[in-house]
């Protein structure tokens, strides 16, 4: 199997892709909802994953009652987080090998990201990899957060390429749905959610690694999959 046209451009999600922010994030929550006296299932969690944060909270809420204080676990959460993060061991396996490739093949590059501009600042910005990229599209740049596909739209707009030309790395099932309503070229490399039937049917494929997709896109296979 091919790629259906040359990749042009190729648009990253951040957290569980770039950055190992999603099984920190989890470890948090699970610590502290235990300290709260909660039990949360792990499908329950399983529904924060790639969602909006209004979302996820209204998933708590609709589990343990409208007057879960889904808010200050949240923030409880993200404080632990922030805490335990060693920010210099949070880029994932074959991020820089995978620019370096698109650096070599001069293909432009942005981030899609439902996190805020200061969550890129501080995962990305230690290890100088923000400036890696041609443009970063983040919360509040787009109308619509993921599954629709306003991120990825966005920032094909920023870089000057047609939505259908280029390639979407995705880990989450919000994210792939964006990207595929975008009409872009989608691969998932999945982080904590596994690839179900339809994330099968929206990708062209699904790549264990940033390795893995580093070696899908060599020359001499670089269309190959």
């Amino acid at each position: 199997m091919t790629f259906p046209r040359q990749i042009r451009a190729v648009v990253f999600d951040m957290d569980g892709l770039l950055v190992d922010t999603e099984t920190g994030f989890r470890d948090s929550f699970f610590a502290v909802t235990a300290e709260r006296g909660h039990d949360v299932p792990m499908a329950l969690f399983q529904q924060l994953i790639g969602v909006p944060n209004a979302s996820a909270l209204s998933a708590l809420r609709a589990h343990y009652g409208p007057d879960f204080d889904a808010e200050g676990v949240f923030d409880a959460c993200w404080v632990r987080f922030h805490e335990s993060l060693d920010v210099g061991s949070i880029l994932k396996a074959g991020v820089t090998d995978l620019l370096d490739h698109l650096d070599a093949m001069r293909i432009p590059r942005a981030i899609a990201t439902s996190s805020p501009q200061e969550a890129v600042t501080r995962y990305l910005g230690p290890g100088g990899i923000v400036d890696r990229f041609d443009a970063v599209v983040t919360k509040g740049d787009y109308a619509r957060p993921k599954p629709a596909p306003d991120p990825f739209l966005t920032a094909a707009a920023r870089l000057g390429i047609d939505p259908v030309d280029c390639l979407a790395l995705e880990d989450s099932h919000n994210g792939v749905r964006a990207a595929h309503a975008a009409g872009m070229m989608t691969v998932m490399v999945p982080d904590l959610l596994d690839p179900t039937e339809e994330m099968h049917e929206k990708c062209l494929h699904v790549a264990e690694t940033l390795h893995h997709v580093l070696d899908l896109m060599r020359p001499g296979r670089r269309n190959r999959l």
